[in-house]
């Protein structure tokens, strides 16, 4: 027997045909007076926007229960505000919140979006930013945190394959139907998301992609994730549009930087001008929306050198050592500017970290890796001078 809708979760369905994405007039009636009530006053032609027309127009195609089987065929369902599955996160968008959203996937989207971050850039991508995407989407979902992106070539499925390739949870926001496949060649991709992630659209199935529904799409994308990383963008493009939807709902904006040379890191770098933080992996970007303390990136090292730690007596007779030759206790008390005691405990040390090599009383630099070994003229010889060592 099939179920009926509440009649709520029904009117929803029929205005997301019947009305564009971002609606933001519509969403904010719909609020006031319950998406059934403004149904019924567009059926009646006493709704009042200037968008009635357009409203109506849609009305002799609007075939509800259609749709519904179109999307449950799929194995989807609807997940409309205040539904179990339905992220609060969405309600920071107000009267802009998508009237109800189209799920398909074994994912729970209110479970997925908890800790979730969306990675977005230039479908005209670089190999560079490429690399740097899926590196990104598979250190944010070896850490337990969900992708979120549009599906889109470029940056979006490179984000999406690599939490993919760590099994990790990943959300598809389409700008179509979630029975279009849109990129064409991303069907196996789109099934991939939905074993263990979520595709998601708030247009009805069967409705195709345009550039508004992109547009409209990236509101979604932002509020659904704690913060958004821009990996590649022109100065002009649908990722940092998204940005600016995550400036303004006050969540993290993050961009990775580029070449000074690519055009597609000139928005990134734009980006960061005007604030964005700076973020190289997934580490830097868990650190920025992840909890206070618990999440923070590991101190940065440079490669660790035989001398690190070193006090600064004891980095002057190594500064003071010779190379090549063997040098005495004076002359290299000499160079270093320090008394024979304290060169002396210098020397000592340098020698147990292999950094000095002993011979006789005399010292020198031990040789680097790689650095041809010398013989000393005439053997041990004093440092800078000829004679003898001291």
């Amino acid at each position: 027997m099939t179920t009926v809708p509440d009649p709520e979760v029904w009117a929803r369905a029929a205005l997301s045909r019947l009305a564009e994405p971002d609606d933001v007039s519509l969403g904010a009636q719909v609020d006031d007076r319950g998406a059934a009530q403004v149904l019924a006053e567009i059926r009646e032609g006493s709704y009042q926007s200037a968008r009635i027309g357009s409203y109506r127009a849609r009305l002799a195609t609007l075939d509800v229960a259609a749709d519904l089987a179109r999307v449950r065929g799929l194995g989807g369902r609807l997940v409309t505000p205040g539904a179990l599955e339905w992220p609060g996160c969405l309600d920071d968008l107000g009267p802009r919140r998508p009237l109800i959203l189209w799920v398909t996937g074994e994912g729970d989207l209110s479970l997925l979006t908890r800790r979730a971050v969306a990675v977005v850039g230039a479908r005209a991508c670089s190999s560079y930013g490429e690399h740097v995407a899926v590196d990104l989407g598979a250190g944010l979902a070896q850490r337990g945190w969900t992708v979120v992106s549009g599906a889109a070539f470029g940056i979006d499925v490179a984000a999406h394959r690599g939490a993919l390739a760590t099994e990790g949870g990943t959300v598809a926001v389409l700008a179509c139907g979630v029975d279009i496949v849109y990129p064409s060649a991303h069907g196996r991709l789109l099934s991939a998301v939905r074993r263990g992630g979520v595709v998601i659209s708030e247009v009805p199935p069967g409705a195709r992609p345009t550039k508004s529904r992109f547009l409209a799409r990236n509101r979604v994308i932002a509020a659904l994730s704690r913060g958004t990383v821009v990996v590649e963008a022109a100065i002009r493009s649908g990722a940092r549009n998204t940005a600016g939807h995550a400036e303004s709902l006050s969540r993290p904006v993050m961009a990775v930087p580029g070449p000074v040379t690519s055009p597609m890191s000139a928005g990134c770098h734009e980006l960061i001008r005007l604030g964005a933080s700076m973020v190289t992996d997934s580490a830097d970007v868990i650190e920025l929306v992840g909890a206070l303390g618990d999440d923070a990136a590991p101190e940065r090292r440079g490669e660790q050198r035989a001398h690190d730690g070193l006090d600064e007596p004891t980095l002057r007779v190594l500064d003071a050592l010779p190379v090549r030759q063997y040098a005495g206790l004076s002359s290299i008390a000499r160079v270093a500017g320090l008394d024979d005691p304290t060169v002396l405990q210098a020397l000592a040390l340098l020698t147990v970290r292999d950094l000095a090599v002993e011979r006789s009383g005399t010292w020198r630099r031990a040789l680097e890796h790689g650095q041809p070994q010398v013989p000393p003229r005439g053997g041990a010889a004093c440092h800078g001078a000829s004679g003898p060592a001291q």
